[in-house]
């Protein structure tokens, strides 16, 4: 190695020791044992740097209703008040809509389009969620309510078995769900 890259490497290691310092001291007034534990002390300083700053924007961000994240609020018209041809086309634009605010909805496929916009109305909407912009970060809304329905329609024959064992309970049998998407993320 040339001096060069010797220089630049402490430069480097340097500006991420003096970073790594700035985020401690800003997560202060949060601090608990997440960010005593040993496991952060283990890694490279680079990824430990990116840990703290994913916990100083979860610490830092706001909770709000889901439908606020959006410019202006996202509000949906009561399930009550639509067909099931105005729901279909407002629940393709709202789904578009969550995963630009990066929610992600998972395990949709049993629910009707008119189930499935109930969910979204009356459970993510209003819901009080933590807005934390991350880069590859998404908030993973799974639209299953039991494991009766992920068993049934989700779970692998694996996870079937492994449930089976650890909870010696009968399953109900598995079936393909009625309703097959192909959702953003």
């Amino acid at each position: 190695m040339d001096t060069s890259e010797t220089r630049r490497y402490s430069v480097d290691e340097v500006d991420l020791l003096l970073a790594n310092a700035r985020l401690r001291d800003e997560l202060e007034p949060y601090r608990d044992e997440s960010i005593e534990n040993d496991s952060v002390s283990r890694m490279p300083l680079q990824i430990e740097n990116e840990y703290l700053e994913s916990m100083l924007a979860w610490e830092r961000a706001p909770a709000l209703p889901i439908s606020n994240w959006f410019s202006p609020s996202l509000q949906l018209p009561s399930p009550d008040s639509l067909s099931d041809g105005q729901i279909s086309a407002l629940l393709t634009d709202t789904i578009s809509q969550l995963h630009s605010q990066n929610v992600v909805l998972r395990y949709t496929d049993h629910l009707s389009d008119r189930d499935l916009y109930k969910v979204i109305y009356r459970d993510i909407l209003p819901c009080c969620e933590k807005k934390v912009e991350i880069a590859g970060k998404n908030l993973e809304w799974r639209c299953i309510e039991d494991n009766d329905t992920w068993l049934r329609y989700y779970a692998s024959a694996v996870d079937r078995r492994r449930f089976q064992e650890e909870h010696a309970i009968d399953l109900p049998p598995a079936e393909t769900p009625k309703y097959p998407r192909e959702l953003p993320g």
